[in-house]
């Protein structure tokens, strides 16, 4: 049973797009510290005009999500963990650093706010969370702000796989590189988006969902998804995925590496050279908006790799995701803490 009224939505068919809530909650660092924040109703924000965030590319975001469970309660998957790679990205571009308390504070408190747009348990949907990081302090030197704007926004996101995982294609574009070798690739900085659209357009013009690059330096191992890690299952049932500086660190990956340790699996995290994908028995792209969505073809230039069943998912990434998910949703005991309750009174 809810433990909150909600709002009259489809929930059922919400998709993955943006969607009005109530408030967000925005937090503005001046003269070295941190505002207490405060809940905004306006969706719109007034930023100087030489704001380090539109000028030298200081802003960072992350992503996670909350959950209604089985027992009506709310719970936030992993938060600390988001707050410490959105710490992390801060570091290597010079931006003010979010206190974790601060953080995890403002989930609860902008959750709080919208709690009526959390979907129903059941449902399969979840309220993503978007925190924003910002250089809002005017430069016009190539230096770091003395202002930064934080802001936590959610809004009701809908189950990408109501009938079941289905498996995608994917092509490999040798003209475009995600990340430079020790450039930033390891961080959420936003750059990392835009230097990735043209290329998701070309694949998507070409009919693929997702693009898969291989390192900047000699294309010949695997980095990652344009949006997500590469994972991937040995015909002797051992996890794989690849180790590159230019991978952003995935938490749903993190996640499926520890279920896959607890179910007795081998986990390697290490090179994965191209010539290896046709050998394994399942690859996926893992994040966190999907979890995981298996792919199943392969295609660069005139070759193509298939790799997986032709339809629906493998059986181990089926196990792997549907235990996340029953953690997520309280239908299974969290034994690693994971889930962080998010209090409505």
């Amino acid at each position: 049973m809810s433990l909150t009224a909600k709002q009259n939505l489809d929930w059922e068919n919400l998709g993955f797009s943006h969607r009005d809530t109530h408030c967000h909650i925005r937090y503005t660092f001046k003269d070295g510290q941190w505002d207490a924040g405060q809940l905004v109703k306006d969706p719109h924000i007034s930023v100087h005009i030489a704001a380090t965030a539109l000028h030298y590319g200081q802003a960072a975001f992350e992503g996670l999500k909350v959950f209604e469970r089985r027992d009506g309660s709310l719970a936030a998957f992993r938060p600390g963990d988001n707050a410490q790679r959105l710490e992390d990205t801060a570091k290597r571009v010079c931006m003010a650093p979010v206190p974790k308390d601060m953080f995890v504070d403002g989930i609860t408190r902008v959750v709080q706010a919208n709690a009526d747009f959390v979907p129903p348990y059941g449902t399969g949907g979840a309220l993503y969370v978007r925190p924003l990081l910002f250089g809002s302090g005017p430069r016009i030197g190539i230096q770091p702000a003395a202002e930064y704007t934080f802001i936590i926004l959610v809004l009701p996101v809908g189950n990408y796989y109501k009938g079941g995982l289905q498996p995608v294609r994917a092509v490999i574009l040798d003209n475009y590189d995600r990340a430079a070798p020790q450039g930033v690739g390891h961080v959420k900085v936003a750059g990392n988006y835009a230097a990735s659209l043209e290329p998701h357009h070309v694949a998507a013009e070409m009919g693929f969902p997702i693009e898969l690059y291989l390192d900047a330096k000699e294309h010949r191992y695997v980095d990652e998804f344009g949006t997500s890690n590469f994972v991937a299952i040995t015909h002797d049932n051992t996890f794989v995925t690849a180790k590159s500086h230019s991978v952003l660190p995935s938490i749903t990956n993190r996640s499926l590496q520890t279920i896959a340790r607890d179910m007795g699996m081998a986990v390697e995290i290490r090179p994965i050279e191209y010539s290896e994908i046709g050998h394994f028995a399942e690859v996926a792209a893992c994040g966190t908006a999907v979890v995981i969505t298996p792919v199943n073809e392969i295609v660069r230039g005139d070759e193509t790799i298939r790799v997986g069943p032709a339809d629906g998912c493998g059986p181990v990434f089926q196990k792997l995701y549907d235990q996340v998910r029953a953690i997520q949703q309280g239908d299974v005991d969290d034994t690693h803490d994971w889930m962080t309750p998010v209090p409505l009174d």
